[in-house]
């Protein structure tokens, strides 16, 4: 009953996740079509700064909330007026460090769109204890409902604003927009309101827990985006924008699979967080099913990218190509981080959290500091060392905690990876077919699912019929539900 209760909240989030970043990926496509590299190189520098700074408005607290076995309105409320003051100063920092920002990089134009842009912080911190009061309670319906509203009405908005020539500007008018409608409907949605409280012991507790995954986000988000920051400041804004868009692609399958699992695999695993034997095989099957789905799906786009940018974005946008194929092999493994993280998460277990991302951050900058000399394609080589260094340290752990180690992990999805490069290969030749591309594209993905559905029945892939049988659960629930009524 539980892993039907966590399956079916996985589709309401893989649905939710899917919409928006479907509505988005069809927006950015027409946008990257009228905009020019050079204005997706500013865009992207900006939105460093407010993600490092959003960083500090969860707090960990978040995540604290979810784990939390005992958690009521009290400390709902209690983490909730302390975003509220969080934002309050996040936003003053943007706000007055704004005009150091466009100096620094020659782009006077960046200060009042960095303004402007950092209003997402604000917005984001009302929304931050909804999202964990829905994520605690298994109810990840109403994030499809938020996220889709919000996504599309802010795509809409940008779309008109870039064909009558804002340029940049469209692109941050969409972002505050799609964040506030966001947080519009889920305090409309969602029924959970703050109560006129405060318990600084409570916070105490909270904070305890959630400091060393503050740090550890702290870590994360500033590592991943100090890239973007040598990139734009060191090399030209069409290379950052290459760079940006070549991960952009896989990212848009990844993110959706990835926070799907692990909104929904937290609080599951939380719950049962006394029962190792349970999380490690929560913990198996996440890593099994997602690498299932994820992996022919990273495969079929490195293999096709080259047809597909040029049909998608123009000729203009081909040199992302390369860095496309390099984030598609180190994000097909994402699942592995996301389910040991996770168990760890669950399990208490945080200050081993932070301990993991200060030793795969202290190596990442080791990567960084000596490929950034050499160009923007080894720089992202280094990214694809990190990660798989990266997956090392994230399951040793847990082959003490869970005993499922690494070796075992790579046996489960062994199956999975070893069928989709076979199907990456079987697709590969019709690229050179003399015949319209966009025909050719839709001969490559029509024979690769295929051949990755028949090689799962042949070589008897576990992940396939569990998925099988899930979905045929979930049709007869529908046609019982339907007898009934």
């Amino acid at each position: 009953m539980q892993s039907k209760k966590v399956f079916f909240n996985f589709i309401w989030r893989f649905a939710e996740r899917c919409g928006a970043q479907l509505v988005a990926f069809a927006v950015s496509v027409i946008l990257a079509r009228v905009l020019e590299p050079d204005t997706y190189g500013t865009i992207a520098l900006m939105l460093v700064f407010t993600n490092i700074v959003q960083v500090f408005v969860d707090s960990g607290f978040g995540n604290a909330l979810i784990q939390k076995k005992d958690a009521d309105d009290i400390d709902f409320s209690t983490v909730f007026y302390t975003n509220v003051v969080l934002c309050f100063f996040a936003y003053m920092f943007l706000y007055f460090s704004a005009p150091f920002i466009a100096s620094f990089y020659h782009d006077a134009s960046m200060s009042s769109m960095i303004r402007v842009l950092s209003l997402t912080v604000v917005i984001s911190g009302l929304k931050n204890v909804q999202q964990a009061y829905v994520s605690r309670h298994m109810m990840f319906k109403r994030f499809f409902y938020s996220t889709l509203g919000g996504t599309i009405c802010a795509a809409v908005v940008g779309v008109l604003l870039a064909y009558m020539g804002y340029g940049a500007w469209a692109l941050v008018i969409q972002q505050v927009l799609n964040v506030g409608i966001d947080t519009l409907i889920l305090w409309i949605t969602v029924r959970w309101r703050p109560i006129w409280t405060f318990s600084m012991d409570r916070l105490k507790v909270l904070f305890s827990y959630g400091w060393k995954l503050l740090i550890s986000g702290l870590l994360d988000v500033t590592y991943n985006n100090l890239r973007t920051l040598i990139i734009g400041k060191k090399y030209s804004s069409s290379d950052l924008a290459f760079y940006n868009h070549g991960m952009r692609f896989p990212e848009l399958i990844v993110v959706n699979i990835n926070s799907s699992i692990d909104s929904v695999l937290l609080p599951a695993m939380s719950n049962v967080q006394d029962e190792r034997t349970h999380v490690k095989n929560m913990t198996s099957r996440s890593i099994r099913v997602s690498v299932y789905v994820m992996a022919p799906l990273m495969m079929g786009l490195a293999f096709v990218a080259p047809i597909l940018i040029p049909v998608l974005l123009t000729d203009k946008w081909i040199p992302c190509v390369f860095y496309l194929r390099i984030f598609c092999i180190s994000y097909m493994f994402y699942p592995i981080h996301t389910a040991n993280l996770n168990a760890i998460k669950a399990l208490g277990r945080s200050d081993l959290f932070l301990k993991l991302e200060i030793y795969k951050k202290i190596l990442g900058m080791i990567l960084l500091l000596s490929t950034m000399w050499f160009g923007v394609k080894v720089m992202a080589y280094s990214v694809l060392i990190g990660s798989v260094i990266s997956q090392l340290i994230n399951a040793q752990p847990n082959k003490k905690l869970l005993d499922y180690g690494y070796l075992e992990q790579l046996r489960d999805i062994c199956p999975s990876i070893l069928l989709a490069a076979a199907m990456g290969l079987a697709i590969y030749p019709l690229g050179r077919l003399e015949i319209p591309s966009f025909m050719i594209l839709i001969m490559q993905v029509t024979l690769g699912a295929l051949f990755y559905i028949v090689g799962s029945i042949i070589f008897k892939i576990d992940s396939f019929y569990y998925i099988l049988e899930i979905l045929k659960s979930i049709r007869i629930g529908n046609r019982v539900k339907k007898h009934v009524e």
